[in-house]
């Protein structure tokens, strides 16, 4: 009878005729880490301007409406002051608008700046890898070819 050749054994001697370079997972893994470690700060620094903005708007917001609900000794008085209110609020928003306009637009600038660094960093990363892992097949190629002979 003919007997089944043991593929496990021609698989194991291949794989391990291909070695698995760690390093560039590893440097890959740094790389990602240090980017979202960037963006995490970008996302944070947003949060905390757009929260102290929103705070001192508030603040200002309250204190004029004191200043609106105050008792008035003529009725026209009220009218003025609901005006006043409606006036600066308007005003106040325009200006809290632009400013949370400025933030985001921060935000959108120093995101791009990271992410087109980051592709640099991986490009390069992988042109690297990709060669160092072409060398090495090339070499286990020859290897193989050479054992096969």
């Amino acid at each position: 009878m003919a007997q089944t050749q043991d593929f496990t054994a021609m698989m194991k001697e291949m794989m391990g005729a291909f070695p698995v370079d760690t390093k560039a997972m590893e440097d890959a893994f740094k790389t990602t880490a240090t980017m979202n470690e960037k963006l995490s700060s970008v996302a944070l620094e947003a949060a905390e301007k757009s929260t102290e903005l929103s705070a001192a708007w508030t603040k200002d917001t309250l204190s004029k409406l004191a200043a609106m609900t105050t008792a008035k000794s003529e009725p026209a008085d009220y009218a003025k002051a609901m005006t006043d209110f409606a006036s600066a609020q308007a005003e106040t928003a325009a200006e809290n608008m632009a400013a949370f306009a400025e933030i985001a637009k921060k935000v959108q600038m120093d995101t791009v700046e990271l992410l087109m660094a980051a592709g640099k960093d991986i490009s390069e990363d992988m042109t690297s890898a990709a060669k160092k892992a072409s060398e090495e097949m090339t070499a286990a190629a020859k290897k193989v070819t050479e054992a096969a002979k």
